[in-house]
């Protein structure tokens, strides 16, 4: 595999149970000690941290509220660049498996244009750091729209049975095409699987548009974590969800490396 850093994008319906998907994909990149990794929280509820086992941390959302509220008071002798680089590197949270950043949703009012721009500039330089970048989208997929990150090396879109689901997935399709996204591989993923049901999918999946790479089946493992808010790197290897995104993780590995081996 090539050694620049891959991206793998997660996005879908809120309640199909993308976030979680998500942190278990982190869950086997450290398994199979691909680190080191960043996981991106880019949806406005942000839940991957706490998935992840990280209770308290900074929102990109606040540092750029702060530092509109505070850049008339900036400290003297820095530049408005060189302190808003500070304020961004504090929402940065390092872990002793991995570095977690979260967006968070929009605070205050006024125009985000240059703290946006900064914020380009402070995710493509810490992509530099890190083999793996792990991001949590909402479906709209705003923060890719933004250019917040440069490519995608594969967006898996998960999805259950619902046909609302299934719907948005389809929509998410659409928007990458509209966007112009270089976003390099698009996958179905089916969260919450219920098994004999493949005849009734097959016809939801060709409508998504999207190629199904794998599914996830409902397990009480993952459902006891939610409930108690544990982190779902604590899941034991023989979960049935875990042993289900291990697959759909070497499934996309394999991916990105004949695509790297053929760029």
């Amino acid at each position: 595999m090539s050694s620049k850093h891959k991206t793998i994008a997660v996005a879908g319906k809120g309640g199909t149970g993308k976030t979680t998907t998500a942190a278990l994909i982190v869950r086997q990149l450290l398994k199979r000690t691909l680190g080191p990794i960043l996981a991106v929280d880019a949806d406005a509820n942000d839940n991957l941290g706490a998935s992840l086992g990280v209770k308290d941390y900074k929102t990109i959302s606040g540092v750029l509220s702060n530092f509109m509220a505070s850049r008339q008071q900036m400290p003297v002798g820095m530049t408005k660049e060189a302190w808003m680089d500070y304020q961004l590197n504090t929402a940065l949270e390092e872990t002793q498996n991995f570095d977690l950043v979260v967006m968070g949703r929009k605070e205050g009012e006024g125009c985000y244009c240059y703290p946006n721009s900064m914020l380009r500039n402070f995710l493509e330089n810490l992509r530099e750091n890190y083999k793996f970048l792990v991001m949590d989208n909402e479906a709209g997929l705003e923060h890719l729209s933004r250019g917040t990150t440069d490519h995608v090396d594969m967006l898996l879109v998960v999805s259950d049975h619902a046909f609302k689901g299934l719907r948005t997935a389809a929509t998410i399709g659409g928007l990458i095409k509209t966007l112009n996204l270089d976003v390099r591989n698009v996958r179905l993923v089916i969260n919450r699987f219920i098994p004999d049901m493949e005849a009734e999918l097959e016809p939801l999946v060709q409508a998504s548009g999207m190629p199904l790479l794998g599914t996830i089946p409902q397990d009480m493992d993952v459902q006891k974590a939610d409930a108690r808010m544990g982190s779902m790197l604590d899941l034991p290897d023989d979960s049935a969800a875990v042993q289900a995104v291990d697959a759909i993780v070497q499934a996309t590995l394999d991916m990105i490396d004949a695509q790297s081996k053929e760029s």
